[in-house]
């Protein structure tokens, strides 16, 4: 507890909480959930086959083997070629590795503006509020495919169209979380005895504020890496997300509709690799709901 002085009298103040610190007591309570515990290692072990494995195979996911068109899964190939003649376990990781950058950066993106307009709105509310919180209303009224593909039209297809995509279907999700927790944060007693004592707004919500509005926040970024990824091999799919020749999960799931009756093993490996990936997210974000919201766990 910190002592304060007001009006000649000596009064206790509550010590914010400790965010940071409640997160690293949640953590150790993974251990205890094991839907978290098998979303965190399916995610982690993805994100090391996706980043290391490229280290460890040697294989260029652009070059093609004219000898070796539609060859079925081998020694050489384990998990075959498609219809360039291109290894398509090469492909699967360079498009693994792709989908973790697009959503981790979309993520980021997303989380930058909605927890800068979601706390400025809960604090100082009045038309700043009525103004984004309608603007946010607006795009979530759009589903994201459709969002997505109007952000594809005006950018053009490509790598930048899918990350804004997947920030704007995650920004009003954001942007609430954190003014409802502002909202509540602004009338602890510690942040009325920080603005008794003179501290500007900015320190107030720098120092106070937002960091004890993030756990919210941390499984929201789970949700909105998923979302993302999902979203650019549905882009990709229909031709308006990553475009060749870089490898893309859901591009591969579209050339591999004209071959299926050729090479019917093609498109299982692309689409394992996207269930399994957001069945990880999912299970990881469910977890963190738990573990990190009080009244769940």
């Amino acid at each position: 507890m910190t002592l304060l002085e007001a009006s000649g009298e000596v009064f206790e103040a509550p010590t914010p909480a400790r965010p940071l610190g409640q997160v690293r007591g949640a953590l150790r309570w993974i251990a205890h959930s094991p839907m978290a515990t098998a979303g965190l290692l399916i995610t982690l072990l993805l994100l090391l086959i996706a980043f290391l494995g490229p280290l460890l195979l040697g294989v260029d996911p652009t070059t093609i083997y004219r000898d070796y068109v539609l060859s079925p899964p081998s020694a050489r190939f384990p998990l075959g070629t498609d219809e360039l003649g291109r290894d398509i376990l090469a492909r699967v990781i360079a498009g693994a590795r792709l989908s973790f950058i697009v959503g981790g950066a979309a993520m980021l993106l997303g989380a930058i503006v909605g927890i800068s307009t979601g706390v400025l709105a809960g604090y100082f509310g009045r038309a700043f509020d009525t103004v984004i919180m309608r603007l946010w209303d607006v795009l979530l009224a759009f589903p994201g495919a459709l969002l997505g593909i109007a952000t594809a039209t005006v950018l053009g297809p490509g790598t930048t169209s899918v990350i804004v995509a997947g920030a704007l279907t995650g920004i009003p999700f954001f942007s609430r979380l954190v003014r409802a927790s502002t909202l509540v944060e602004k009338e602890r007693d510690y942040v009325l005895a920080a603005r008794a004592l003179g501290a500007s707004h900015w320190r107030v919500l720098a120092r106070h504020i937002l960091p004890n509005s993030l756990s919210p926040v941390l499984v929201q970024a789970s949700n909105t890496v998923g979302q993302a990824i999902l979203l650019e091999a549905a882009l990709s799919y229909l031709g308006l997300g990553i475009q060749p020749p870089d490898p893309s999960l859901g591009t591969m799931l579209n050339e591999s509709q004209a071959v299926l009756g050729q090479a019917p093993w093609y498109p299982i490996f692309p689409g394992v690799t996207l269930v399994v990936l957001l069945v990880g997210l999912n299970f990881l974000s469910d977890g963190l709901h738990v573990l990190l919201i009080p009244r769940r766990r």
